[in-house]
């Protein structure tokens, strides 16, 4: 089964699971160190746990860190901080880049990753922000915008989320929409041309 299959009938399955179950098919949260907010953690818990297993080679997907496996430092980074949004990135491009639902020594599927995250912090918006970029890019735009949005409402002066929910209103045919989000990522100081240039070329960029 390819990956994106894979994630497909995760999500289906998931969808129909009471939250009691999603716990059991994501884990529990308690951990014997943490879990712990990323983004209210300070620079020496951060450094505790970044030093010794997010390391930048294990964030570029070079080489563990503790072990020989990146998928074992990212889970680990992710079991003490699940709302850590680099290490969210990393597992889901170590999974793409493996075709694999879950990574070598990840535990968990990337979806559970994202899920466990949003359990840990709802109003995490860099944290829905993320996995909405992931979703777009395996091309589930409905869910990708639906996390976008929730990303924007938590984070609306992220030019980044802006930028990529407006893509996925694109991809969709939702060219109004698109355009919209394209001028606010453009006022955010988010000057990628990608998505403007495909509203020019099919006349929509006013």
């Amino acid at each position: 089964m390819n990956r994106t299959l894979a994630l497909v009938t995760f999500i289906v399955v998931f969808a129909q699971l009471s939250p009691a179950d999603a716990a059991d098919v994501c884990g529990d949260l308690k951990n014997f160190y943490g879990p712990y907010d990323y983004q209210t953690a300070d620079s020496e818990l951060r450094a505790r746990i970044e030093d010794y297993h997010f390391t930048p080679k294990v964030a570029a997907l070079q080489a563990g860190q503790s072990t020989m496996d990146i998928g074992a430092d990212i889970a680990y980074t992710l079991r003490v901080f699940p709302n850590h949004p680099r290490a969210l990135y990393a597992m889901a491009e170590l999974g793409r880049r493996q075709k694999r639902a879950v990574p070598v020594k990840a535990g968990y599927s990337v979806e559970c990753w994202f899920n466990r995250a949003i359990r840990f912090r709802p109003n995490d918006g860099k944290v829905r922000i993320v996995y909405g970029i992931e979703l777009l890019k395996d091309g589930k735009k409905q869910e990708a915008i639906e996390q976008l949005k929730i990303g924007i409402d938590l984070d609306p002066q992220d030019g980044n989320a802006q930028y990529n929910v407006g893509l996925a209103y694109f991809d969709i045919g939702d060219y109004d929409s698109a355009l919209m989000h394209a001028k606010k990522a453009q006022d955010l100081g988010y000057s990628l041309p990608g998505l403007r240039n495909k509203l020019e070329k099919i006349g929509k960029w006013k």
